[in-house]
């Protein structure tokens, strides 16, 4: 992988165009602060670092518009 924040941006977009509630991306400390970004924002729905295992984990809910379906960050 050659660009970290690409991919964790095309892992999102990725989960938001297959309607999926959560997306699991690989963490680092780059990744754990664009998270806390976007959820400050209002463009996720809530987010939890799982640092248990060797390789931690971000687990992302991902937040829709109620009456459109579609994701909130195309609005």
């Amino acid at each position: 992988m050659t660009d970290p924040i690409a991919d964790f941006l095309t892992r999102i977009r990725n989960a938001q165009m297959a309607k999926s509630k959560v997306v699991e991306i690989p963490s680092s400390n780059m990744k754990k602060s664009i998270t806390k970004i976007l959820y400050d924002n209002g463009y996720i729905l809530n987010y939890k670092f799982d640092d248990e295992k060797d390789k931690g984990i971000i687990k992302i809910a991902l937040k829709y518009n109620l009456q459109t379906k579609q994701p909130v960050s195309k609005n």
